[in-house]
């Protein structure tokens, strides 16, 4: 070996071997491969569905832009999803730079597309022109047909390599793009699409572009005989065909302010006006502002973000200007027209907020997001243009509508008043807990350590439960909060007549967090709070009760996940000396060796006293004659050894953590269960009714 060679060998091995050919380059889609999370986020539910948000957006954009007023999204047998519209069509001449179809390099190209310049797009809802790509090569199969410049053309993919180039079929006289595609099962381990998610997003973007036509279909059960009637590639749009299978429509003139009414179905309005401002060409920097707003009688604020069409769940600079026009102008109007005396606090952002329901859209052809999930908008430049749009018409609404100015300039004047009486009755709170060294409450057995992430807490349905528990429990690391009966509903209540109540008081000592503006996640003392009620109705009453508590005044503990739902068994079961639990009905027959079906097939006879009639439960204990079983109707029924084998134990216990996957429509369900619109209430439980488990 030359002196060279044991040079370089002996570099190599005190760099481990990294030097230039240990670097992969990896080429066109191949990095999606590689890395589908960096494109996507994740390969699960949220992943798969964000296929179809990256196919809709283009079409989307084609509306934005004034190209098409028509898209539809269809879910298709075999796991195929269909995004069709009526716009300009891809183009399919040659692209000079890649030598090849437009069309192919926009679908294997990443950063390759209409929206880095030039004239495709004045403004559109993607950053990073990764889109369409991403999808073809995260597709097993994916086909491209484009109609334009009078003709139909059509081009196939397999993950994201062309099986051919793109061919020109037929003559057309329509325009449009249709892309379909089929998820790769080796992506994505399980491929089931949420048809309600999929129209719950498709519904705001609706909202979101005035005068848009929104198809979306469900067409995964079609039965051989549809399939063979269908064209899949004669016209853009299978609703032309007209289908017999799921749809939804959707079309909105009234843009955001169709989105406000909507949001505010099941709330009574403080005012009757919705107020509406749209302006285009707001400067160089920001294309369009549109805010819409009204108030109801409700202390939630409900705003709603958005940028380029991208909804913002963090808000964003746009938001901001929003919140200070508001209050600058409530103020002044307030001041100008005797509303507020010269001895009166002025108005502050909160009591200008309380009960308001608004939703505030920006466009921008340059846009900056904070972080990739683009849940905050940044461009410094949105604020101002928001604040100067919606002040100039905020102030002229008011003026031009004195009854709607006054019932609003009123509803903050109650918030100026609550928020004194709140702060007082919560420094009460705060207080007593200082005097009392802060002192726990009497009925909390708590825990030994002072850890928080080792802590758990137990809420727990009555003295009876919370006496199991406490003995059951390990006490080094977990406390015991009964409670006596129901708690206050929280949902239209405000913090002085919470802490009112003993119980909540004492879950906010115990937490530790405190309430309001002063709440502290960083304080909390328990990681792990855990609800644990009995199996019946009046179980799940105090359960949605304490989860609309968490979910009003202590969201920041369900979005980081310290929540949980215990699950008790519903049946003991005991054969001979083994005991086994089940905790539904499927695995108390699998624990016996029943069949359901055979339960279904006795017919009792009246004759015979021993063969046992009525009830389903009789019919198991008839079948399962060695085996007995006890039903738990709740925790208090159990002793201490069981609750804790059952429920407590964190080697055999289930537990369910509480997410909040659609902020916005948990709002809408806690309004419709614990609000006062008693007709919706009605409604959606009758509508719902098959799908809960009832106990009676």
């Amino acid at each position: 070996m030359t002196a060279k060679k044991a040079a370089k060998t002996a570099s190599k091995k005190t760099n481990g071997g990294y030097d230039a050919s240990a670097i992969s380059v990896l080429e066109g889609l191949d990095p999606v491969r590689k890395r589908p999370g960096m494109y996507i986020g994740t390969t699960g539910p949220d992943g798969l569905h964000h296929l179809i948000s990256e196919v809709f957006d283009n079409s989307r954009d084609e509306a934005m832009g004034g190209f098409a007023n028509r898209v539809e999204v269809a879910l298709l047998p075999n796991n195929y999803v269909r995004v069709a519209d009526n716009g300009r069509g891809i183009p399919v001449d040659t692209h000079k730079q890649t030598k090849t179809s437009a069309l192919e390099t926009i679908l294997c190209t990443l950063h390759a597309g209409g929206k880095f310049g030039g004239e495709g797009y004045k403004v559109s809802g993607g950053l990073h022109g990764v889109g369409v790509s991403v999808v073809n090569a995260l597709s097993t199969h994916l086909i491209a047909e484009v109609h334009r410049d009078g003709g139909y053309y059509k081009q196939e993919y397999n993950i994201g390599v062309p099986k051919a180039k793109v061919k020109k079929v037929s003559a057309s006289d329509v325009t449009g793009t249709i892309i379909t595609f089929q998820a790769d099962p080796e992506i994505f381990k399980e491929i089931v699409y949420d048809f309600k998610r999929i129209v719950n997003h498709l519904r705001q973007q609706a909202y979101l572009v005035k005068a848009m036509q929104l198809h979306v279909i469900d067409a995964r059960e079609m039965t051989p005989e549809q399939i063979k009637k269908t064209d899949f590639s004669a016209t853009p749009f299978l609703t032309d065909q007209h289908l017999e299978v799921p749809h939804q429509h959707f079309y909105f003139e009234g843009g955001l302010r169709s989105l406000v009414a909507f949001n505010n179905q099941h709330q009574k309005p403080v005012h009757k006006n919705i107020f509406y401002v749209e302006r285009q060409d707001v400067d160089p920097a920001v294309l369009s502002v549109e805010v819409a707003l009204q108030y109801v009688d409700d202390i939630s604020a409900r705003i709603s973000a958005f940028a380029n069409n991208i909804y913002n769940p963090e808000h964003g600079t746009h938001i901001t200007g929003f919140k200070t026009a508001l209050t600058r102008s409530l103020n002044t109007y307030a001041r100008k027209n005797s509303l507020l005396k010269e001895k009166d606090d002025s108005f502050t952002g909160d009591d200008v907020l309380e009960g308001i329901t608004a939703v505030v859209s920006v466009k921008m052809p340059e846009i900056q997001f904070e972080g990739q999930t683009k849940a905050k908008l940044g461009s410094v430049e949105a604020r101002g243009a928001v604040e100067s749009v919606f002040a100039d018409a905020f102030s002229s609404f008011l003026e031009e509508h004195p009854d709607d100015a006054k019932a609003i300039i009123n509803k903050a004047i109650i918030a100026v008043k609550a928020r004194k009486a709140a702060k007082a009755a919560k420094d009460s709170v705060l207080r007593k807990g200082a005097l009392d060294g802060l002192s726990l409450p009497g009925k909390l057995a708590d825990c030994q350590t002072k850890k928080a992430n080792e802590s758990e807490l137990f809420i727990v349905e009555g003295d009876s439960a919370g006496g199991s528990a406490k003995m059951g429990r390990d006490r080094r690391t977990q406390a015991i909060l009964p409670l006596r009966g129901k708690i206050l509903n929280v949902e239209r209540a405000r913090i002085d007549r919470m802490l009112a109540s003993d119980q909540i008081k004492n879950l906010v000592i115990a937490l530790g967090t405190a309430i309001g503006d002063v709440f502290d996640v960083s304080k909390l003392r328990y990681h792990k709070i855990i609800i644990a009620t009995d199996a019946d109705v009046d179980g799940a009453h105090i359960r949605t009760l304490l989860l609309t508590l968490f979910y009003r005044y202590f969201r920041p503990l369900v979005e980081d996940g310290y929540v949980y739902i215990a699950q008790p068994p519903l049946y003991k079961i005991q054969q001979g000396k083994d005991v086994q639990y089940a905790y539904t009905d499927e695995e108390k027959f699998q624990i016996l060796g029943i069949d359901p079906a055979e339960l279904e097939d006795e017919i009792p006879t009246e004759d015979n006293d021993d063969e046992m009639a009525g009830t389903e439960d009789e019919k198991v204990v008839a079948k399962a004659s060695r085996a007995r079983i006890q039903r738990y109707k709740g925790l208090g029924e159990m002793n201490a050894e069981e609750l804790w084998e059952t429920t407590m134990n964190p080697a055999n216990r289930v537990l369910k953590q509480v997410t909040i996957d659609d902020a916005e429509q948990a709002d809408r369900i806690f309004d419709v269960l614990m609000g006062t619109d008693v007709a919706s209430r009605k409604s959606f439980i009758q509508s719902n009714a098959r799908m809960a488990s009832l106990d009676i």
